[in-house]
């Protein structure tokens, strides 16, 4: 699953005419940067959700094998946009991934496929240590123990890929809802996992980003 449906706010000007997925950095649109990493990771169903400028980003990917779930009149949010999205997905666990940030190192789908248990987890997030993480502000999201579980503190950042159970999101009552409320509720039984990520990453997420990701990706001076 890929979201795509945001509106792209912090970055000003740069979305006044179009979707943040498709901002270019180094020639290339964001959404397309997040494709490489999952088409490179093994064939499967992939389904990205729209609603800002929704027209753009589905004739940007209309020549490609991905399946569109559009949100109307409404976006719903991460966790809405999800369940929104099941009826393509299907029922087994999924990644999740955001379109606004680029990867320097292994395949993060490689990562964590390698790392989920499925008997053990509900969720299983990639995170960045702070000294990687690039284009980011903050003071983390979570604290990993020993054992691999996750809680919310100030640690390591969450890079906005996962892997997660998603029969929990048919429990919700609200239509447009958060991911943080399904981690919530897992966090509580002890059932949200996290890794670290061992190369780099950049959040796209304001102008200065994209610049911080072009340096990034040529190796220079982040």
């Amino acid at each position: 699953m890929l979201f795509a449906a945001g509106f792209g706010t912090r970055m000003g000007e740069l979305t006044k005419n179009r979707p943040k997925p498709l901002i270019e950095v180094a020639g290339k649109a964001l959404i397309d940067h997040a494709l490489d990493q999952v088409e490179s990771f093994r064939d499967c169903k992939i389904v990205a959700n729209t609603h800002y400028m929704a027209n753009q980003i589905e004739a940007h990917l209309q020549d490609r094998s991905i399946l569109i779930s559009r949100e109307c009149p409404d976006i719903l949010d991460t966790g809405g946009g999800l369940r929104n999205a099941l009826p393509l997905l299907g029922d087994e666990p999924v990644f999740t991934m955001n379109t606004d940030s680029i990867w320097s190192g292994p395949n993060p789908l490689c990562v964590l496929a390698n790392a989920w248990n499925e008997d053990e987890m509900d969720a299983l997030l990639l995170c960045i240590p702070r000294n990687n993480a690039f284009g980011h502000k903050g003071r983390g999201d979570f604290l990993i123990d020993a054992h691999g579980r996750a809680a919310r503190g100030p640690g390591a950042i969450y890079s906005g890929l996962q892997i997660l159970k998603t029969n929990g999101l048919s429990k919700v009552p609200q239509r447009v809802f958060s991911l943080n409320l399904l981690w919530d509720q897992m966090l509580a039984r002890n059932a949200v996992h996290a890794i670290e990520y061992p190369g780099r990453w950049c959040d796209v997420g304001s102008p200065e980003g994209v610049d911080q990701a072009k340096a990034m990706l040529a190796d220079g001076d982040v």
